[in-house]
């Protein structure tokens, strides 16, 4: 006599909510999972995604800003924690023989629009064979890297589209 299986169908959970960090604690929150999204994924505040545990999400976030690493986000009833962290992704890392030129570097890649993230003896990019062969250009040295990107948010916020020109009052 065979035995029948049984079929474990998982439902997806549905994000609609973002929560400070502040207040929560493993007991209040057991149903906690991890989401990592890479800079750029953590722009889209809509859509399907995958936990590290391999759940089903459906982000319905309000448009608020991109999402940053330690952000939790809730279900509707809020039974459901998910933390954002930040996936590893190819990276350039940029170092120089002198801070001018550190700085020179971060200047002209800021000039392209180029989201960076700025440490004290290094600039981390999205991987580009066009810019790394500009920055090496320029005797800077370049190498490949995977790691977590936290882009700096620049003066306009993180994620928030601008315009150029005079402040408007």
């Amino acid at each position: 006599m065979a035995r029948l299986g049984r079929v474990v169908v998982e439902r997806v959970i549905v994000l609609e909510h973002r929560q400070s960090t502040g207040g929560w604690t493993h007991a209040q929150a057991p149903d906690r999972l991890q989401l990592p999204l890479t800079a750029d994924e953590r722009t889209v505040l809509r859509g399907r995604r995958r936990t590290l545990c391999g759940r089903e999400l459906l982000l319905q976030l309000p448009r608020d800003g991109a999402l940053q690493p330690g952000d939790l986000l809730l279900d509707g009833s809020r039974a459901c924690q998910v933390e954002v962290t930040a996936a590893s992704e190819p990276l350039l890392r940029v170092r120089a023989a002198s801070p001018l030129e550190l700085l020179q570097a971060a200047y002209h890649l800021g000039n392209r629009h180029v989201a960076l993230e700025l440490h004290e003896q290094e600039l981390l990019l999205l991987e580009d064979s066009v810019l790394a062969v500009m920055l090496r250009s320029r005797g800077l040295q370049v190498s490949a890297c995977e790691r977590p990107f936290v882009p700096d948010g620049g003066a306009y916020g993180n994620g928030a589209s601008h315009a150029h020109g005079p402040a408007s009052a």
